[in-house]
């Protein structure tokens, strides 16, 4: 058994190495590229994953169409007519998703606002931050390194649970081994770039790190309420969409109010 959990726990390795190798180019490729390339390639992920949302939470056929159209609407509505319609829309979309979807309104309804809120955030930092989209390649290996670190240290150390009832697979050991591995990668990316303060953009990253932790587990509540194991089987070693990004879900809407707050054309502190 211990022989046949192992050689399981290397495929999976491989799996998600792979994955990576192949999606992590293609991630950055976009977001460099930005404009309609960096949209286009926010509203697919995000409509899949609305897509893996409304069919992992059962919602009627109505509600799931809905859904699934919503993250994709809203964004371009954000890209074209500003914040304004946009979350005009994601008000209506959620609405509308919900009265269809009977006995799962809430379901829909948090959906869709669960949805659009990251995309939007993304958008708005590419557009507002001076170096827009070397920020948010920075956000994105930032929650690489995490979950990299995170799944290694746990895997490695083991230790206490974090949260048995939500996520068995979860330590303490890789919490802590993912928010210092985003404060590690965080410090060497602002000594590299030659920025003010590492220590600064490092503790912006560990926090950034807990919040993707939080994302994980939210993702997790979610699919243990519902008694499945992944979102999707898109993505080999991962699972679906949603799997791989959950934690962009919750950091980027962070990151964007943290930049608002200390400034609208500037990083967070520690990153100039």
């Amino acid at each position: 058994m211990a022989i046949e959990t192992s050689a399981r726990g290397r495929h999976e390795l491989v799996l998600r190495i792979a994955s990576s190798v192949v999606l992590a180019p293609l991630a950055l490729a976009g977001t460099f590229a930005g404009g309609m390339w960096f949209l286009a390639m926010m509203a697919g992920a995000l409509t899949i994953g609305a897509f893996e949302w409304a069919r992992v939470t059962r919602l009627p056929r109505p509600a799931l169409t809905l859904l699934t159209v919503t993250p994709g609407g809203v964004l371009l509505a954000y890209t074209l007519a500003g914040g304004a319609p946009a979350g005009a829309l994601a008000a209506f979309l959620s609405l509308a998703a919900a009265a269809a979807a009977g006995a799962q309104r809430g379901w829909a309804a948090s959906g869709a606002l669960y949805l659009s809120l990251p995309g939007i955030a993304c958008l708005w930092l590419m557009a507002t931050v001076e170096d827009g989209a070397l920020l948010m390649v920075w956000l994105l290996t930032t929650i690489w390194a995490t979950d990299s670190c995170a799944y290694m240290v746990g895997r490695g150390i083991g230790g206490p649970r974090l949260a048995p009832r939500i996520s068995p697979g979860k330590t303490w050991s890789g919490l802590a081994g993912g928010v210092a591995g985003a404060a590690l990668f965080a410090a060497g990316f602002a000594l590299v770039m030659q920025f003010d303060a590492p220590w600064r953009l490092a503790a912006v990253a560990s926090g950034l790190a807990l919040v993707a932790q939080a994302g994980d587990l939210l993702k997790s509540t979610v699919k243990r309420h519902f008694g499945v194991k992944d979102f999707g089987h898109l993505i080999p070693g991962h699972g679906g969409v949603l799997d791989r990004i959950d934690g962009l879900m919750t950091a980027a809407p962070v990151l964007a109010l943290l930049v608002a707050t200390t400034g609208l054309d500037q990083g967070p502190p520690g990153w100039r």
